[in-house]
């Protein structure tokens, strides 16, 4: 899939190759294009959480809390404001005429979207998942199940009041459900679970390989295949189960069916997605890779496999990586696959990006053949399905052929053709017999000047002969590139690089590079710019001692578009070596890049500021004023851009947290005070910054706060848990001191060993006399330092224990007495 952002619905077929080492001559089996239109839209703005997919519509809903409709190009038809939070999961049932939503902040709902009935609820605790029932049109199946800690089935009673069963808890949350017909089938943290509506009946419980896998960060993937088909996919592990009917002999107390798992397999990577292909499985794959340079792990573009599942293994049948927009940040939970029965479609959903992925047809087939050069085959495909094919003609095809073949001077084979081809198309028969003779004569040549060495024949009579030519036929590209040749052979390498650069031609850097000819292009720097600025920028850059910074510069001050590509990517390379043009870029990256301005305002220490700010005042760039404004000390304007202009609390808690400033608080709590939303932003995120009390005397009575209920349970929680916290650690603290205590008091209680090695630290004698007969009282501390008694000082009434005079005087600790010995 290519990068660009413009190309919206481009075919994504070439990118699934072009990071492969070697080009698969297996032909795939999808093709794929981006969902675009309104999608673009809502992606640039919001991330897409969860997506349903109906034969006449789509569903999408986002990590702000918003469900839109669309239809198959991605168009925007209607929209919902469900919640401020992320939808979890959309349901629909099988009309298309009823909607279920669950959401993050635990909201709930049901809803018809052509007819006025609907279920809301609000629970206290995120709700993962949701799924109507089927036939939720009919009055006799008004059921809906969601997940959150535990499984609920909803129902409507005869007087139009909804009633609530539990069908399981206790084993985690539940994060993934699917409906089909009489079956319920759920995934928990332990494993999956299926109950039958109709009997009432728990009737399996498949329980999960893998248990090392985070079920929150690795989830469950469901489908039905069919009514009675469910297919699992976890971590690397798949399942196929089929429910069946119990025999009545062996019914007893059982539930009246039971589960049979018929396939089971590993894949190569981890699964987010499963869908049903005909008798094969498509499963979309989380990819982790190890780079062979840092062998560090990193996060590989997703694959989409087709695969025919085998008793115990299964068989890849075609393999395509997709390069989604932001794949390098995404998880295995950001991914899902949707999909429409009827059409074969698939829909690759990220928080960035919709790929839709769909069966090739014979168009497609015929596309392959000509890309792969294979005209032959691609001629007879078009003969057989000429009934079918709708963007190619057998004329077309043709003719292309025979120009493949003129090419590649098989002129023999190219006349054959000619004959089944042109048919008695005597308009086309001319131009190809005219073609045949020029282009062969120019070929010819051509091909003489290339391969004969130059030294068999006389450079300077040739080059005038077709400059001679080009007289005739300036724009003649096959003479051009053999003049250019010809001038290479002479040496005259400054004439051949303009022909080149004329001709656009691939090998310009190359000569370039083969002959030194960076003195030439000293003046050419536009024209290398504007054939390929990449590879020219790269080329400067590596060789800066030969022309230099300011040089490029100067020759692109009238070409400031490419002036902006060198010193960006120079400053990618060095953020100094171009600091005297940092000035210059702060406007360049205005003009032309704007979304590369604040990060090079954050990496450029060489930046003036106050330019800076006076510029993207003039262009009001808020984000960038903000960011300057704060570097600049301005804390104060920055906070109040940030609430009047972009007016949004999350951002202004945020960066009054970062400056960590008790006034910045004070102006924020003042601004938001007579604003409901800002009061429950604050309330939700100072707790640990700002003494909510301060914030909630301050809001006037009577004025209606959204979620302050659940504002003021979450500072309870916190203070609680802070209060815990507190109690942990003195707890810890009161243990481990006690521990220190005993160690220390069970080594100062162990003896002392003096001898004769030992010596006073008073008066450096030994601490033992030498004649063992006479008298002495020796003092060791704990300290282990020892001394005559009679060599320290007399303890005083105010202060009877004596310490040691080294350690005191170190300010060690006091060193008391430990030991006293006589004799």
């Amino acid at each position: 899939m290519a990068e660009a952002e413009g190309q919206e619905t481009e075919s994504l077929e070439e990118s699934t190759d072009e990071s492969e080492e070697e080009e698969s001559e297996e032909e795939p089996k999808l093709k794929y294009e981006r969902l675009s239109n309104g999608v673009t839209e809502i992606l640039q703005k919001d991330a897409a959480g969860c997506m349903t997919v109906h034969d006449k519509f789509l569903a999408l809903g986002t990590h702000y809390g918003k469900v839109y409709l669309l239809d198959v190009q991605g168009n925007i038809t209607q929209k919902f404001d469900v919640s401020p939070v992320k939808i979890n999961q959309i349901s629909l049932d099988e009309s298309g005429e009823h909607m279920g939503v669950c959401s993050e902040d635990g909201k709930v709902q049901v809803f018809g979207l052509y007819s006025g009935e609907e279920f809301h609820e609000t629970f206290d605790c995120p709700i993962k998942i949701i799924a109507v029932n089927p036939h939720f049109v009919r009055t006799s199946c008004k059921q809906f199940v969601t997940g959150g800690k535990k499984l609920l089935l909803f129902e409507r009673s005869w007087m139009s009041r909804w009633k609530s069963c539990v069908l399981h808890e206790g084993e985690g949350n539940i994060r993934s459900v699917k409906w089909r017909g009489h079956l319920i089938a759920w995934a928990n943290n332990m494993g999956v679970k299926i109950f039958d509506v109709t009997s009432k009946q728990r009737i399996t419980n498949v329980p999960r390989d893998d248990i090392s896998l985070r079920p929150d960060m690795y989830p469950c993937s469901l489908c039905w295949k069919d009514s009675v088909t469910l297919i699992i996919g976890w971590g690397t592990s798949v399942k196929i189960c089929s429910v069946k009917e119990r025999h009545a002999s062996e019914m007893r107390d059982l539930p009246s069916r039971y589960v049979e798992i018929v396939s089971q397999f590993e894949t190569e990577f981890y699964i987010s997605g499963l869908a049903p292909l005909c008798d094969q499985l498509v499963v979309l794959s989380y990819v982790k890779e190890v780079s062979e340079k840092t062998e560090r792990e990193y996060r590989a573009r997703p694959r989409l496999d087709i695969i025919q599942p085998l008793p115990e293994t299964c068989e890849e049948i075609s393999s395509d990586a997709l390069t989604v927009r932001g794949f390098q940040e995404n998880e295995c939970r950001d991914y899902h696959l949707e999909y429409s029965e009827g059409e074969s479609l698939f829909y690759i959903v990220s928080p960035r990006d919709i790929v839709v992925a769909k069966e090739r047809d014979q168009d497609d087939h015929i596309d392959w053949l000509l890309e792969k050069k294979k005209y032959e085959e691609a001629l007879m495909a078009a003969e057989i399905s000429q009934k079918n094919i709708k963007r190619h003609k057998i004329l077309d095809i043709g003719l292309a052929y025979i120009n493949h073949l003129v090419e590649k001077g098989e002129y023999d084979i190219a006349a054959r053709k000619c004959q089944k081809i042109l048919g008695k198309n005597a308009a086309l028969w001319e131009y190809e017999v005219y073609k045949f003779k020029e282009i062969g004569q120019l070929k010819g040549f051509a091909t003489l000047i290339r391969e004969w060495p130059g030294d068999l024949y006389n450079n300077s009579v040739i080059v005038q002969a077709v400059r001679d030519h080009l007289k005739k036929d300036s724009q003649n590209r096959t003479l051009l590139k053999t003049l250019a040749e010809l001038y290479t052979y002479d040496k005259n390498y400054g004439n051949a690089l303009e022909i080149y650069l004329t001709l656009r031609h691939k090998d310009v850097f190359q000569l370039i590079h083969k002959h030194n000819l960076f003195s030439s292009i000293k003046d050419k720097i536009v024209l290398l710019m504007d054939f390929d600025s990449e590879k020219a920028v790269d080329m400067l850059l590596d060789n800066e001692d030969k022309i230099s910074i300011k040089k490029v510069v100067e020759e692109l001050e009238d070409r400031p578009e490419l002036q902006h590509v060198y010193l960006h990517k120079l400053f990618k390379r060095d953020h100094h070596k171009g600091q005297r043009y940092h000035e210059k870029q702060i406007s360049l990256y205005a003009e032309y890049d704007r979304p590369n301005l604040l990060p090079f305002l954050r990496d450029s220490t060489h930046c003036p500021l106050e330019k800076a700010l006076e510029i993207c005042q003039q262009r009001n760039f808020v984000e960038e004023t903000i960011y300057l404004l704060s570097r600049m000390g301005n804390s104060r304007s920055a906070l109040k851009m940030i609430t009047e202009e972009l007016h949004d609390v999350d951002k202004a808690i945020e960066f009054a947290k970062e400056q960590d400033d008790g006034e910045l608080w004070e102006d924020l709590i003042l601004y938001s005070i007579d604003k409901p939303p800002f009061i429950t932003g604050l309330l939700n995120n100072i707790g640990t910054h700002v003494d909510p009390i301060l914030l909630i005397h301050r809001i006037k009575e009577g004025m209606e706060i959204p979620n302050l209920r659940d504002s003021l349970v979450k500072i309870l929680q916190d203070y609680n848990l802070q209060i815990l916290l507190r109690e942990g650690c003195k707890k810890i603290l009161v243990a481990d001191s006690l521990s220190l205590l005993k160690r220390m008091h069970r080594t100062q209680m162990k003896g002392v060993l003096v001898d004769e090695e030992n010596i006073c630290e008073s008066c450096l004698s030994p601490i033992l006399p030498s004649d063992a007969a006479k008298p002495f009282s020796v003092v060791a501390f704990h300290c282990r330092h020892m001394f005559h008694k009679e060599c320290l000082p007399v303890p005083s009434m105010n202060s009877p224990a004596q310490f040691c005079n080294i350690c005191s005087a170190k300010h060690r600790g006091p060193g008391s007495a430990i030991l006293e010995l006589k004799k």
